[in-house]
């Protein structure tokens, strides 16, 4: 049973829980403060009837018992005055019996004249009379002497009253008297329905407002948990981005080992099929001008016999120059040293002279200094960019524009050449120039952006942030910093490209 009770229990919600419990305790707490309430009532409209009653019949009695004070009997017309004011007073007809007692517990006069001269002992509430006070209680008729009332009545208001001396605090007899409840008790039931209805009223008002502010407090709580459901719902979606941004930087980072192995063979390609065929036809053509010119120096002294050495001088010199060119395509300028505006200016006047070009740059609201590897991820951009824009668009309209809000970097960089169609899939090998500048600027945790029309230009937008990057705020790195940077690494050969496109 037991079992059965905590487990229907266990089914209710909180509201539920909250109500039933709560009426409980509201009904047990009713109960209780009406009970106490109503004894209280029933006590205090006892005293107060009691209070009128000594008050009243004291004008009467008092003054007949006087006598008391020097003997123990009273006066044949002290009597009868008592019995007609039993008689024939609107308060005599309330009263059902009338005692007087003396100090030592007998009865000295009782309208049941068998009662008067009998000593009863052991009533506590007469011993309270006699220190002064005025004794009120509901009867139920069980003493000794109200035998004469339990014939008629089970129960009747039980009142003391100490009659003193004139003139005097000294108390010379009790005056005992049973009055009729009907009256009484039906003022006692009026006022404790009232109360049971004032302290039914009240505790109800009470739990409506406690179910009411508990159940604003539930819908308060409710609105709160659907809010942190949506903050959590929130949050997972931006770890689900965060999440999909990592895999983005693995799939960068798996990209740029491809990349960089694409560029070293593309390197390795274009150094073996242009200086060192070059360089090897020049030795060729060198062996035999040493062999020339070793047989036709003896027997002809006067013929041509280093006619091959200018081939190979030439050879040798174009040789030269292009691998020249190649190194000076794979080094890097001294960035660290570089202000970020610096940087800019460095990338475009240096593609300006190596291609005699005019490139608009603008800038606005730059940091002085920044981490090197921003400042590696910058100008290579900017120089990947414009070589691009220069190979495809022949430099029209090349204009380079960097902005800084928020602690982001934006560098725009675009031209009015022919363009090309961003919708349409490209071979990787093709666009290799396009490839590792997204590459390189995802690997940062960047944006990168291609926007393109046929015959209306290109721009590349590229946007990094300058915090976390883990470098020193001034740029400086480790001495080795440039040529160990992983950012460097997989861009060596960044400007090789002859040919492809965007």
């Amino acid at each position: 049973m037991f079992t059965y009770i905590a487990n229907f229990v266990a089914r209710w919600n909180l509201v539920q829980r909250f109500n039933i419990t709560g009426f409980l305790i509201m009904i047990l707490g009713t109960a209780t403060i009406g009970t106490w309430v109503g004894e209280q009532i029933k006590a205090s409209v006892i005293n107060e009837s009691a209070a009128t009653t000594a008050l009243y019949l004291d004008s009467f009695i008092t003054p007949n018992l006087q006598e008391l004070g020097q003997s123990n009997s009273l006066a044949s017309e002290h009597v009868e005055t008592l019995n007609r004011l039993l008689r024939s007073t609107d308060l005599g007809r309330q009263i059902v019996a009338i005692k007087v007692w003396g100090q030592d517990g007998q009865i000295l006069y009782s309208n049941s004249p068998s009662l008067i001269g009998h000593v009863f002992t052991g009533a506590e509430d007469l011993s309270s009379a006699w220190q002064g006070r005025v004794v009120a209680t509901i009867s139920d008729l069980q003493d000794d002497e109200s035998v004469e009332e339990r014939r008629l009545y089970t129960r009747l208001l039980e009142i003391y009253i100490p009659v003193r001396q004139n003139g005097t605090h000294k108390v010379i007899a009790i005056a005992e008297f049973y009055q009729k409840l009907d009256t009484l008790e039906a003022e006692i039931a009026k006022a404790q329905r009232q109360s049971w209805f004032a302290v039914g009223t009240s505790m109800g008002g009470i739990y409506l407002l406690l179910v009411v502010f508990f159940q604003n407090t539930r819908n308060r709580i409710r609105k709160q948990e659907v809010a942190l459901k949506n903050q959590v719902a929130q949050l997972t979606e931006v770890l689900s981005q965060n999440d999909e941004l990592d895999q983005r930087v693995r799939r960068a980072t798996a990209n740029a080992a491809t990349l960089n192995e694409r560029l070293l063979r593309r390197t390795s390609a274009e150094l073996d099929g242009g200086p060192v065929q070059e360089i090897s036809l020049a030795l060729l053509r060198l062996d035999r001008a040493i062999n020339q010119n070793e047989i036709c120096r003896p027997v002809n002294p006067n013929s041509k016999c280093n006619e091959n050495l200018p081939i190979v001088q030439t050879s040798l010199q174009t040789a030269l120059q292009e691998i020249r060119a190649i190194t000076s395509g794979l080094g890097l300028p001294q960035l660290d040293g570089l202000t970020l505006p610096d940087i800019f200016a460095s990338a475009v006047q240096t593609h300006e002279l190596r291609t005699g070009t005019v490139v608009t740059l603008s800038m606005s609201n730059l940091p002085n200094q920044t981490s090197l590897p921003i400042k590696i991820t910058a100008y290579r951009l900017v120089r990947e960019a414009l070589n691009n824009s220069h190979r495809h668009a022949g430099g029209a309209g090349q204009e380079v524009r960097v902005i800084f809000k928020m602690n982001q970097l934006q560098i725009d960089v675009s031209d009015r050449g022919p363009g090309f169609d961003v919708t349409t899939p490209f071979n990787r090998e093709e666009h290799l120039g396009l490839t590792g500048m997204r590459e390189r600027i995802e690997s940062m945790g960047g944006l990168f952006k291609v926007e393109s029309k046929i015959n209306e230009g290109t721009k590349i937008t590229a946007r990094l942030s300058l915090q976390n990057v883990g470098e020193h705020a001034n740029g400086n790195g480790h001495p080795e910093a440039i040529d160990d940077h992983p950012i460097f690494r997989k861009e060596v050969a960044s400007n090789l490209r002859k040919e492809g496109r965007w």
